[in-house]
């Protein structure tokens, strides 16, 4: 089993930043590929960015690129997402999710853990 809890979440302006971890506990992270995944009121969960479980191979959303980047810390135990240049429409509960296969998945049903996420609410 591996436990994930998200932290880092908050109440930001339109243009600002922020910084996501997710701490896991359980089992090393380095056995596991992640995902930083959000679902925001009446919409469906939506895929934001994935990493290898050795941080080797990223993936992220095309509405995300170029202002987020998924990053992890094996040794920590951690998986971060940094968010830049943030925009109202990324208003969203945020979760981390974790997978065995090792390979980024765009994918929820690959998954096998997941967080109980941090709400993200971006100001204009």
């Amino acid at each position: 089993q591996v436990q994930l809890v998200e932290s880092g979440g908050g109440l930001v302006q339109a243009g600002g930043s922020l910084r996501l971890s997710c701490a896991a506990s359980g089992r090393f992270l380095s056995n596991y590929a992640m995902g930083w995944f959000r679902h925001a009121p009446g919409m469906e969960r939506e895929f934001v960015a994935a990493i290898s479980f050795s941080g080797s191979s990223t993936d992220a959303a095309d509405s995300v690129k170029g202002r987020f980047a998924i990053s992890r810390d094996n040794a920590k135990n951690t998986l971060y997402l940094q968010m830049n240049s943030l925009k109202p429409e990324d208003t969203a509960v945020y979760s981390c999710a974790a997978h065995s296969r090792g390979y980024t998945s765009r994918e929820p049903p690959e998954y096998n853990y997941w967080g109980q996420g941090t709400q993200v609410t971006v100001s204009s």
